[in-house]
């Protein structure tokens, strides 16, 4: 190890010590780097492992997910479908294989580019529409989607005022009559704790060489969000990351409010997605809104 790296090494670790002991949440605007070309390479790897549901869900799950969609949204061959943080596509291009038109947007360079070439490869990319971009910059307003869907607790990460503006947003994309489905962590099942956590590893989604990984967790009460904050340490450079991740808690009557203000007409409450078989079943609230 280099004298220079062994300084860099101290500095960091002091960073670490000397830090906030409470954050404040949204401070590092409280999501994941998800457009960074490096991070995207490896977070579309998580999504693809199907040793595991944390990123995308495995194959089996995402299919009585559609399927249940394809019911209460009463969705058909031919019609349209906004994916909102779309991912690699893994749903999107299952919809357009059943004869939808699937327009997905995502700020991920590395999942939208998979998207794409899963769309080709199975000859679907007629379908199939794939925008690299922040959801919060895009506006589809008077598109007159059929039908849209927001999943895995994306909604969440945003503040409440991004939260309501998306929703807006979406509600204007939609036909009359269009519905948008949104899943959402369960608020009474949100970990509530205050922990911390640390491991070491040379690959993963923080890296692919040697890093430590420091981990906080915190709640608070008040504004009712979880806040996760990542120190990341690479140890061949000396380099410190430090990401934090929000996710704000609703309740089921203050969703539902929320999207009655976005221009929803009906909301309808599936706690737990019915009871299709998913391995977190419980931690999950699904929301089909009405336009």
């Amino acid at each position: 190890m280099t004298q220079a790296i062994s300084k860099k090494l101290s500095q960091a670790l002091w960073r670490i010590y000397n830090r906030p002991q409470r954050p404040s949440p949204w401070a590092y605007g409280g999501n994941l780097p998800w457009d960074d070309p490096d991070f995207s390479v490896r977070m579309l790897r998580e999504h693809l492992d199907e040793s595991h549901g944390a990123a995308s869900r495995r194959s089996g799950e995402r299919a009585a997910q559609i399927n249940w969609m394809w019911d209460k949204l009463g969705l058909q061959a031919g019609q349209t479908v906004f994916d909102v943080t779309c991912g690699p596509g893994l749903y999107a291009v299952e919809l357009a294989r059943r004869g939808c038109h699937v327009t997905g947007v995502d700020f991920s360079p590395a999942a939208m580019a998979y998207a794409q070439q899963l769309a080709a490869d199975q000859q679907l990319d007629a379908r199939c529409q794939f925008v690299q971009a922040d959801a919060r910059d895009v506006d589809y307003s008077g598109r007159a989607f059929d039908a849209a869907m927001f999943l895995y607790g994306q909604l969440t990460v945003f503040t409440r005022a991004e939260t309501e503006s998306l929703l807006a947003m979406i509600a204007r994309s939609l036909r009359p009559g269009g519905a948008l489905c949104v899943e959402i962590l369960n608020q009474d099942k949100l970990d509530k704790r205050n922990s911390r956590w640390w491991y070491t590893d040379d690959t993963g989604l923080w890296g692919d060489t040697p890093y430590l990984h420091l981990g906080e967790r915190f709640w608070y009460e008040e504004e009712q969000i979880a806040l996760e904050r990542f120190h990341i340490l690479h140890l061949e450079t000396g380099q410190l990351d430090e990401i934090q991740l929000c996710d704000q808690a609703y309740s089921i009557d203050e969703m539902t409010a929320v999207m009655r203000a976005a221009g929803f007409t009906a909301v309808s409450v599936y706690p737990a997605w019915e009871g299709i078989p998913l391995y977190d079943l419980d931690e999950w609230v699904v929301y089909v809104a009405r336009r």
